[in-house]
């Protein structure tokens, strides 16, 4: 798939398909997390069907080390409630995103005539006066913020700086490609490439330290996170580049197939994996675990 895109089929809150767990008081600060957690949740519609499938594929019950985890491996039973769900809800959709960093925004950075779709990543959609986040914002930001709000005071608090560390990456990229369009050729100056390419590595630097956060408050070891630039980059990666863009592409014709106004209808038969054996699109769970 070479269009730039948000892997995005549900306006559902993902929330919604968690599993269930034991009920705890809770002080003001964890009401406070958990409004802050839900007012994010309302803004990731691109990420929906993906944290929703996740959650509906895993159990609770002890798994063989090849074997789906849930919320009862690693360091998950230990960890607040909150944190065990949000972390099988979003493992999925984040490395789907790590996915896209390495196999297409890499690419599109190393090739002018695709900065314009680049620009269209941090475009904010105001359709009818209602603002929606960017796919930045969505597929990365919003989710690691969710995640680093759910986890426990210490760790969270690494979480969220790696989380700027990755928005101000971010930032250095979005300026570097402000104004470039492909249908309006100008001449790029060698350093503002390097500028972004800086920007790019900069944000996989964040990116692996916020997954490498994430595997050792779970105990679990299934994040993957991006190796350094080098000619071997994609195979010590160790993800299909292959099985991606038949992902991104199977999930872009489904969502085409019936629109936005299905979008809604569409969220109950993606819990029943009705929609997903449909349009052909690939087991989550076998994605995830390569």
């Amino acid at each position: 798939m070479k269009l730039t895109i948000s892997i995005t089929l549900l306006p559902v809150l993902a929330s919604a398909f968690a599993p269930a767990t034991e009920m705890t008081p809770r002080s003001s600060t964890s009401l406070s997390a958990e409004t802050d957690r839900r007012s994010v949740l309302q803004n990731i519609p691109s990420l929906a069907f993906l944290s929703a499938a996740a959650v509906t594929s895993s159990t609770a019950l002890p798994q063989p080390s090849n074997a789906i985890t849930g919320a009862g491996d690693g360091n998950l039973p230990d960890l607040p409630p909150e944190a065990a769900r949000s972390y099988l809800q979003y493992r999925i959709p984040l490395q789907v995103a790590t996915d896209y960093y390495l196999f297409e925004l890499k690419d599109k950075l190393s090739n002018i005539d695709d900065w314009g779709e680049i620009n269209q990543l941090y475009r904010t959609n105001n359709n009818k006066g209602q603002g929606q986040p960017n796919k930045i914002e969505r597929d990365y930001i919003n989710p690691m913020r969710i995640l680093a709000l759910s986890m426990p005071p210490d760790e969270a608090d690494d979480m969220r700086a790696a989380q700027f560390k990755f928005e101000k990456a971010m930032q250095k990229i979005s300026k570097a490609v402000s104004g470039v369009r492909r249908d309006l050729p100008v001449e790029i100056d060698r350093s503002v490439v390097v500028q972004a390419e800086t920007g790019w590595d900069e944000g996989r630097m964040a990116l692996n330290e916020f997954l490498t956060l994430l595997n050792s408050t779970t105990g679990l070891t299934e994040m993957k996170p991006i190796p350094a630039p080098g000619p071997n980059q994609l195979k010590e990666y160790g993800r299909s580049q292959k099985r991606f863009n038949e992902l991104i592409k199977k999930t872009k014709l489904c969502q085409n197939r019936g629109g936005p106004a299905l979008a809604t209808a569409w969220g109950v038969a993606f819990t029943t994996q009705l929609l997903q054996d449909s349009c052909g699109i690939p087991d989550l769970d076998e994605y995830f675990y390569q």
